[in-house]
């Protein structure tokens, strides 16, 4: 690493403060550790049912099927049937990795104008996402169904069974889903028939929840599997409540019929002696991840305090640079050219990396010019905004491990309900603006398109091949930014899983360095404002969930920002 004065050196790297709590964030947590196998997962229904599949012999696939089922019932802000998501699975045995693309696809009729009004100018993001337009085709169904029909050693209706126990016999409120019902100025009239009382008041903390027409689609999808939610009377509710919606949709019974789940190309790059792979577009966790840790190679981060301005600087540079070549260069890859291989090449990264000062930030960086890459899009980057995302992270006793994000994007999707689950609204994470400077942006809405994702569900290896790390976070765009710190705490300042998630967010996605508000990076402003960061602390809803693997152990963490937890044997 370059050389500061020793001043520098010294206000850099003092050592922050002990970190605060803020409201919404719990207090610390122990670290997980067991012997045999793990799960950790945003609830802790979710992570006692993976773990009960893993004591009954189930691969760490069945066990993250039966966890993601869960969270359908009890974190129907985050995820659900309704909403799409991603699935990296390590298989020992073959020595392969394997990515599922479970996003949602935009329906045939849609235009790159989707979300402008008749003045050319983009809705009000409340309206375009409170309606039929912004729901895409659910792809969790057929998801989950082809990891299991790969992946499975237990019974199908072995993993829905638990969802279905909490669906009809009903779970408790917890204080998170109360305060996010809470928020709500104006549920829907779906939303307020299954969360809210005859008054009007969202249920309290304790008070059950009891959902009789989502467990009798459980049922259906434990002995129908994913065919009714893409061609039987499911999928006719989906359509029905999209195209009926104040402002209707243009899904039809062939957008659902169509619906396939893709497998895609792992992404994997060096750190250090370590191989990291994630999903590739489009999700954009994948890549962008790799470039921040590829460019902070370069960097003797083990020698860097966490909680400095030289921890906060670092990542914040590194994710400028991601970002500012995800705006312009990631969508899906069925439908744009994306250079995958260019923003990933050894020599585009370092030159990248060489823009990095550690006496200056760079403020706002402009994309790269990667080799290999076919036309040119220009920039066009939707607002970041509070995601209903959850994430799932299990091995197994034999070695096999999946790390799982799943979302309905806004937290509870688009507020619309069909056969008991919430529909998503993920099409708002296309571009609003389908042209910018008069070119047209990657991410712009499509027919059949699938929208830009920012979940990063990720797998380390060893030198020796074995599975090593496995993490992913809930968070929106901020995902990005909270996986690779998280990396890096476990890889570089060797601390444990629950001590990495507990680390105090930081982070920049081309714009403000953002800090977690009420941790002891508030006490660093000065410094980091000394090198030009425009400092924001703001309250990150990170959904970390990390398993590391040693020798003879795993060792787990659950972030304190949500309400899970992890579990093993």
């Amino acid at each position: 690493m370059r050389r500061l004065s020793p001043i520098l050196l010294f206000l850099l790297a003092f050592p922050a403060l002990a970190q605060e709590a803020y409201t919404g964030r719990g207090p610390d947590r122990p670290t997980a550790a067991a012997s045999r196998h793990m799960i950790s997962a945003a609830n802790p229904h979710a992570a006692e049912a993976g773990r009960a599949v893993l004591r009954a012999g189930g691969s760490a696939v069945d066990a993250a099927i039966a966890a993601a089922l869960v969270l359908a019932v009890v974190e129907p802000q985050a995820s659900g049937l309704g909403g799409g998501g991603f699935l990296v699975a390590f298989d020992p045995g073959r020595q392969r990795i394997t990515t599922l693309d479970g996003r949602e696809t935009a329906p045939a009729a849609t235009r790159p104008d989707r979300f402008l009004d008749a003045q050319g100018k983009p809705l009000p993001f409340r309206t375009a996402v409170r309606s039929g337009r912004s729901v895409g085709v659910p792809g969790i169904p057929a998801l989950l169904t082809e990891a299991n029909a790969r992946f499975g050693r237990r019974p199908w209706s072995t993993l829905v069974e638990p969802a279905i126990r909490l669906a009809e016999k009903g779970f408790e409120v917890s204080p998170r889903l109360h305060a996010l019902l809470a928020r709500e100025a104006n549920p829907s009239p779906a939303l307020r028939a299954v969360f809210y009382g005859p008054d009007g008041t969202p249920k309290r903390v304790g008070e059950k929840v009891v959902q009789p027409a989502l467990a009798k689609t459980l049922r259906l999808f434990a002995s129908e599997r994913r065919a009714p939610f893409y061609s039987g009377a499911i999928a006719r509710d989906i359509v029905a409540a999209v195209r009926n919606a104040p402002d209707p949709g243009d899904m039809t019974a062939e957008d659902l019929a169509g619906y396939e789940v893709v497998e895609r190309s792992a992404l994997c790059g060096p750190y250090r002696q370590y191989r990291v792979c994630g999903m590739g577009p489009p999700s954009s966790g994948g890549i962008a991840v790799l470039q921040m840790l590829a460019m902070l190679e370069s960097q003797d981060m083990a020698t860097v305090e966490p909680n400095s301005a030289m921890g906060v600087h670092l990542l914040a540079e590194a994710g400028r640079l991601a970002f500012a070549d995800r705006a312009r260069y990631l969508a899906d890859p069925d439908k744009t050219n994306v250079p995958v291989r260019g923003l990933l090449e050894a020599g585009y990264l370092s030159r990248r990396s060489e823009l990095i000062r550690l006496d200056a930030s760079m403020g706002v960086a402009s994309p790269g010019e990667p080799s290999q890459r076919e036309g040119r899009v220009a920039p066009s980057d939707p607002a970041v905004r509070d995601t209903g995302t959850t994430h799932i992270s299990v091995v197994d006793e034999s070695g096999q491990a999946v790390a799982m994000t799943l979302s309905i994007e806004q937290a509870f999707g688009s507020q619309l309900m069909a056969a008991g689950f919430l529909l998503n609204n993920e099409l708002t994470d296309f571009a609003a603006l389908p042209l910018t400077e008069g070119e047209p942006a990657a991410n712009a809405p499509g027919p059949g398109k699938r929208p830009r994702s920012s979940m990063a569900p990720t797998l380390v290896f060893a030198p020796n091949g074995q599975i090593r790390l496995v993490v992913g976070s809930a968070g929106g765009a901020r995902i990005i930014g909270d996986v690779a710190k998280t990396i890096v705490a476990v890889l570089d300042w060797k601390l444990d899983p629950q001590a990495a998630i507990q680390l105090p967010n930081r982070g920049s996605r081309n714009g403000p360095t953002d800090i977690e508000a009420a941790t002891a990076l508030e006490a660093l402003r000065s410094a980091l404002e000394a090198l030009g960061h425009e400092v924001q602390p703001v309250a990150f809803p990170s959904g970390i969930h990390a398993i590391l693997r040693e020798p003879g152990r795993l060792r787990g963490g659950a972030d304190p920002r949500r309400e899970g937890v992890a579990l093993g044997d």
